[in-house]
């Protein structure tokens, strides 16, 4: 079985895959993750981002690792836990000038379609519904609107230890979702035949649910 959910940063999508991975008892693939991991390892080789070889030399090199410990999946990169390493704003203000690479996505989406053909899986990401995962049994859209974006995102950064200036984090989420909508591979979209849940007033509670009841339906 194979669950495809997309939305921007902030709309809730990790949150509601995970849960809803854990109550069908299936393998969570947080793919933003796995992006995050391979900025983070560009930002501690000083990689430039703006040069396409060395990116896309980087992709291929790199193991990312996705493993189920119970309390939640952990991301390893090249054997090396950075489950809390790329959650860093640094990482967050770079993840999208990576993922905009051409070459860098197609390298990616064969490691996460591989993933994907080894388990059953809840994927989320920003094209798990139209690139990565088209052929999937069930497939969401979760959005919600942009000051509810920032706030979550920000009180996720604060129980990290950052300080947060929530102006700027509200900027640099509009220039993410720019960034993501306009790239040329991998878009972030909504699809025809996926479900659109707005969480920007209901809980995470409500939204697992109604795509439990959607899946369980069937």
């Amino acid at each position: 079985m194979k669950i495809a959910i997309d939305g921007p940063a902030g709309a809730g999508k990790s949150t509601v895959a995970r849960r809803v991975a854990r109550e069908l008892g299936i393998l969570y693939i947080d793919t933003g993750a796995m992006y995050r991991a391979l900025t983070w390892k560009a930002l501690q080789l000083k990689i430039n981002l703006s040069a396409p070889e060395e990116l896309h030399q980087l992709a291929a090199d790199t193991v990312i690792d996705i493993r189920d410990h119970g309390d939640g999946t952990r991301i390893y990169c090249d054997g090396r836990e950075v489950t809390t390493e790329i959650r860093s704003p640094e990482v967050s203000r770079m993840v999208s000038v990576l993922a905009a690479d051409d070459k860098v996505r197609e390298v990616m989406v064969e490691k996460q379609r591989a993933i994907a053909s080894r388990n059953d899986v809840v994927m989320d990401g920003r094209d798990i519904t139209h690139c990565v995962l088209p052929d999937a049994e069930y497939k969401f859209y979760l959005t919600a609107s942009l000051d509810v974006r920032t706030r979550r995102r920000g009180q996720e950064l604060e129980n990290q230890g950052y300080e947060v200036d929530l102006e700027q984090l509200k900027r640099e989420i509009m220039e993410r979702d720019q960034l993501d909508m306009s790239r040329k591979v991998g878009p972030l979209k909504i699809t025809p035949d996926a479900v659109v849940i707005d969480t920007s007033d209901i809980d995470c509670e409500s939204a697992v649910q109604y795509v439990l009841d959607i899946v369980r339906e069937g």
